[in-house]
């Protein structure tokens, strides 16, 4: 099949040191650009780039991939997209596959990165930050339809996505019938892991791992931010790390005369892109849409008779490494990291699944692995992504958005109306407000079997919530406040 799609380059830049010696995140793109281009073997691939794909990052940018074509000296100019959050970091990758394969497109370059460690610099050192300013639109600028937040839960919680996840914990604590205690111990162990590969991941961001009583143990440098998690259990987003991949048909490959070593393959890869707020989903621990994308890639693999040798689960959060976990049907017996997760190895927003998906290419290249699996997650565990890396190519690349089908099984629930009632509690998390004092947020069904969102600055009811499980237990609300609670 001449429009196979393959990856011929790739790359992975990072960082650290003093501001002075830090880059801006467009000049690390282009860094990133510049190595996988090297990497190919071939400078000519940037004759034939149709198309720049790139995940929006903190930074300012209108239009970060004609600046980086015109840099590089790309023949022609690229269609270039840029993505919101919201929009899955694999599909990025997804879309260049099946246009690569459908002959549309001939290479297609996909690279994000971030500089928040510089900002953070500047902080320290007391400089002053400022990015290039490039203020052309990209030809494409692609953003979700449907909003990620419910009305209340944006009031109580805002865009703090950590107090989501810890919300989504208790709920999946409660599911597996973890004490408090043991579900802090278990989350512990499975990161002691993590923060091991990567202290030995070069690209990886810590130069030590973690025990994993400094992981669960609260402290000045591991502060909770949002019950039970702490910093260490979080996305690390300060970090000074871009990575970039090459992807183009295998015609155009062999008449480059890339080396076959070079070359790895996108076997197949499902979607979930149907979006529900956390209010408003049946069960907080559970997306219908993530497990029938999970099932049909099993399937795929089933099928094509392959073996997994490895992961590597998003890990945003802990509640995105279980939901991953089991909607795969897997347990923390197989490799779940090549990076050694977001927490430790770096977790440059949006575009974490470009930097997981080069590790695990190099991987593959490296004949560690025959075959890899990389996920993403989108939003408030709202979208969700499997793709399955291979060093063979099958007879075609093998592609599912299962949206249509996640939104017929899985329905909104309503919001409750009533200003006052009873509601059972269905999930929660605490956290430090602006004013430094503990704020208790509670998702309740109520007595209609709808939806409500109330929070607590109640001292001697938070320090019920952290002693005793209280997902299941009812309370009593009004307005957007806890009036009273049974023992």
């Amino acid at each position: 099949m001449k429009n196979r799609p393959v990856v011929v380059g790739v790359s992975s830049i990072q960082q650290k040191g003093t501001f002075d010696e830090l880059d801006e995140p467009l000049i690390l793109m282009d860094s990133a650009a510049k190595a996988a281009i090297r990497d190919t073997g071939n400078s000519l691939i940037t004759d034939f780039i149709d198309e720049i794909r790139i995940p929006k990052g903190f930074w300012k940018y209108r239009d970060p991939g004609k600046w980086i074509a015109k840099n590089n000296n790309f023949k022609n100019v690229p269609t270039t997209y840029v993505t919101k959050i919201g929009i899955l970091q694999q599909n990025l990758i997804n879309e260049a596959c099946l246009k690569i394969q459908n002959g549309e497109v001939d290479s297609v370059m996909i690279l994000g990165g971030e500089a928040r460690y510089k900002i953070l610099r500047s902080i320290i050192e007391n400089r002053s930050y400022e990015e290039k300013v490039l203020l052309d639109n990209p030809d494409f600028y692609v953003k979700a339809k449907e909003d990620l937040y419910g009305d209340e839960e944006l009031r109580e919680l805002g865009n703090m996505a950590v107090g989501y996840y810890a919300i989504i914990e208790s709920a999946i604590r409660k599911k597996e019938k973890e004490s408090l205690e043991e579900n802090i111990k278990n989350i512990g162990n499975i990161y002691e892991k993590f923060s091991k590969i990567a202290a030995k991941n070069p690209n990886g961001w810590i130069d030590k791992p973690f025990t994993k009583n400094e992981i669960r143990t609260e402290s000045d440098k591991n502060k909770m931010l949002a019950f039970p998690y702490n910093k260490l259990h979080c996305t690390s987003w300060n970090v000074n790390q871009a990575a970039a991949l090459i992807i183009c048909s295998e015609k155009l490959a062999d008449e480059l005369m890339i080396d076959k070593s070079k070359r790895v393959y996108p076997i197949a890869s499902t979607e979930n892109n149907h979006m529900l707020a956390i209010q408003q989903r049946p069960k907080l621990h559970e997306s219908k849409g993530m497990k029938l994308a999970a099932d049909k890639i099993n399937e795929v693999i089933e099928n094509l008779e392959l073996n997994i040798d490895a992961y590597d689960i998003y890990s945003c959060f802990p509640a995105a490494v279980k939901m991953s976990m089991e909607s795969l049907s897997i347990d923390t017996n197989e490799n779940l990291t090549v990076t050694g997760a977001m927490p430790y190895a770096g977790g440059p927003l949006n575009s974490y699944v470009i930097h997981s998906s080069v590790e695990m290419i190099r991987r593959i290249r490296e004949k560690d692995f025959h075959n890899g699996m990389v996920t993403g997650i989108s939003g408030m565990m709202t979208k969700q992504s499997f793709c399955v890396w291979g060093n063979k190519f099958q007879k075609e690349f093998i592609f599912f958005d299962v949206t249509s089908a996640a939104q017929k099984h899985e329905k909104p629930c309503d919001f409750e109306e009533t200003t006052e009632g009873k509601g059972t509690i269905i999930g929660y998390t605490i956290f430090e407000n602006q004013d430094k004092e503990l704020k208790a947020v509670l998702y309740l069904e109520s007595e209609n079997n709808k939806r409500k969102v109330v929070s607590s600055s109640e001292n001697n009811f938070i320090k019920k919530l952290r002693t005793n499980e209280w997902v299941g237990r009812e309370v009593f609300y009004r307005d957007s406040s806890i009036l009273s609670w049974e023992n």
